[in-house]
């Protein structure tokens, strides 16, 4: 291995720690992601400009589809990868960014009372349970981040102690992660798969439900018996002195759904991607806002626009994604993910204890380079072969539950639980601490569930 590729993980592993150490530390974990993503990409520019890798280009450019111009400065082929992914993480980001706009504006028109002020029960694991499986099949039809969004804003709404409301946030990460899994639009790698043909929407659905739910079941099952969700909360004192109207919350809250809901529909028509949706679905209501606020003063118009609300929205989070995938990118560009997953291949040579792995490693590093190594190593085989390797065979579908759930084991593992952990200020030592067992053990028993499955039915 090249000196300046262990440097660049030295550096990733050392930004990682400074992520986990973050409140021992006192340095926030966006500025440590942003550090660890800049000086990644300056390391490989720097490396790549004085010798310090040999890198096969054109081979790089063509397994990434950018076409690769011979003769070009070697800091031309850096900057075009850096571009590359940018494109990538530029469409989670503004993803981000408006489902956070969206869900911020609900929430500025009280539109989450309308739900919250219906849930009469106070009992914490009536609540718990009702919380998970909302947020499991809310997430197969929007997707694991924006359904982790729109529930920790209820969340916020329902539950006043933030001790305990960790505990029910940590359940929402655990619980959309799931949820995503077995929808081709749930979660990213799922759609990944869907695109690249590996699987198709009816078998992934009728495959995969049953051993995410599981992964679900289990942990929820384990929390649900833990001494912090025994008895009931505090009821939320719902205030009588709302400032917008019954109608104004209640518009607000189903056009926002809606628009989320829309998000899926909008890819499914359009190819495009879902964050052109997800703005389309911002414009909506903020047209809707002018109108609605049209006839009232300058001043309290101000206070529901979407100018306002993209002030009160987690910018530090959003910056977090962008430094710590851009971080990660670089270890796809230098062909280090790649090269693990070819690793584990030869190694271990057992594809099933592979697809585990990578679910677990999914969880420390992103998902997406992982998966997308696993496509490129195998190609689809023909229907008939008795190959693993078939379109809805046993491996895709085994990859697509796990790389889907494996992230739920650590905060920074899934968009989910990295959104969460920036909008509630979870601390990772406390999530791995509470969460990892709890995670693993459903992770685990979802991927017996699928073995038993596959092996039953095929």
């Amino acid at each position: 291995m090249a000196t300046t590729t262990i440097l660049i993980l030295i550096v990733f592993l050392a930004g990682y720690i400074l992520i986990a150490l973050e409140h021992p530390l006192h340095i926030d974990k966006t500025a440590s992601a942003l550090l660890t993503g800049v000086l990644t990409w300056a390391i490989f520019a720097i490396g790549a400009n004085y010798g310090g890798f040999s890198i096969d280009w054109e081979h790089t450019f063509d397994q990434l589809g950018i076409l690769y111009q011979s003769g070009e400065d070697v800091s031309h082929y850096v900057e075009s990868l850096l571009g590359h992914f940018l494109i990538d993480i530029s469409y989670i980001v503004f993803f981000l960014l408006g489902a956070m706009t969206i869900v911020e504006l609900v929430d500025m028109h009280d539109g989450f009372a309308v739900i919250t002020s219906r849930i009469q029960t106070t009992n914490k694991r009536k609540v718990l349970w009702m919380i998970a499986i909302l947020t499991f099949f809310l997430s197969a039809v929007l997707d694991n981040l924006t359904t982790s969004i729109v529930m920790i804003s209820l969340l916020r709404k329902l539950i006043s102690d933030r001790e305990l409301r960790l505990y029910f946030a940590g359940m929402v990460i655990i619980s959309a992660n799931s949820g995503g899994a077995w929808s081709p639009i749930g979660d990213i790698t799922t759609t990944m798969l869907w695109i690249g043909e590996q699987i198709t929407v009816i078998p992934t659905v009728r495959d995969i439900i049953i051993p995410s739910l599981v992964s679900m079941i289990v942990p929820l099952l384990l929390l649900s018996r833990a001494k912090v969700m025994q008895g009931d909360f505090p009821p939320t004192k719902i205030a009588a002195d709302y400032k917008t109207t019954q109608y104004e919350r209640t518009v607000l809250l189903v056009l926002g759904v809606a628009c989320l809901l829309f998000v899926p529909v909008f890819k499914t028509v359009t190819h495009l991607p879902p964050y052109v949706g997800m703005l389309f679905g911002l414009t909506v209501l903020w047209f809707t806002t002018e109108f609605i606020h049209k006839s009232k003063a300058v001043e309290e118009k101000s206070h529901y626009s979407v100018l306002h609300a993209l002030t009160k929205i987690d910018t530090p989070s959003v910056l977090f994604f962008l430094g710590i995938l851009s971080a990660v990118a670089c270890l796809e560009s230098i062909g280090l993910l790649h090269a693990l997953a070819h690793w584990l291949d030869v190694t271990i040579n057992n594809n099933t204890i592979v697809v585990i792995l990578i679910g677990i490693l999914s969880a420390i590093v992103d998902n997406v380079p992982l998966v997308a190594a696993s496509m490129g190593m195998y190609p689809i085989d023909a229907i008939g072969s008795g190959s693993e390797f078939v379109q809805d065979g046993f491996f895709w579908q085994f990859v697509a539950y796990c790389a889907g759930t494996g992230g739920s084991m650590l905060i920074i593992g899934s968009a989910a639980g990295v959104a969460v952990m920036g909008i509630e200020k979870i601390d990772f030592i406390w999530y791995f601490r509470k969460f990892c067992l709890l995670a693993f053990a459903g992770y685990i028993a979802g991927a017996l569930t699928y073995l038993g499955y596959y092996a039953l039915f095929y």
